[in-house]
């Protein structure tokens, strides 16, 4: 069994109205307290952080299924949204819903689009980032195969 470690540092400075900044070995990047948490909103925010390593990671991973399955895609992009709900002070990262746009080489047939949509609904279960947040934050897929 292989273990991968993947460090990341984040530097800060100030409260509420700071900003700091994430440095890892392919990543740099500003961030901050997004504004509808009060905050400036002149860099990425953890929300937006997680919301997109879901995206990230269930468009790779769908990729890899598809290469591996033959289904000949020849464009994919993923739209997400994650919803973070506020109670009073509380706030609890809810849902994502990830929208991927699948589209197939010319002359696929139904049975390539319907392989294509099954496995569009099934690659979240194979993504490492979905399986680190499941139970907690609800996963949900709404395919477009084109």
């Amino acid at each position: 069994m292989a273990t991968h470690e993947y460090a990341a540092a984040v530097t800060w400075k100030g409260g509420r109205e700071g900003q700091g900044s994430i440095e890892a070995d392919r990543l740099q990047t500003p961030v901050s307290v997004p504004p509808e948490f009060q905050g400036p909103g002149n860099g990425t925010n953890p929300e937006e952080l997680l919301t997109s390593s879901i995206a990230a990671c269930y468009t790779m991973t769908f990729a890899i299924i598809a290469q591996n399955r033959k289904i000949p895609v020849a464009g994919l992009r993923t739209e997400a949204t994650g919803e973070v709900e506020q109670a009073g002070a509380q706030f609890t990262y809810k849902k994502v819903t990830l929208r991927p746009r699948i589209e197939l080489e010319g002359g696929a047939s139904s049975e390539l689009r319907k392989l294509a949509e099954d496995m569009a609904h099934k690659a979240d279960a194979y993504c490492i980032i979905t399986n680190a947040v499941r139970g907690k934050v609800e996963i949900l897929v709404e395919p477009t195969i084109v």
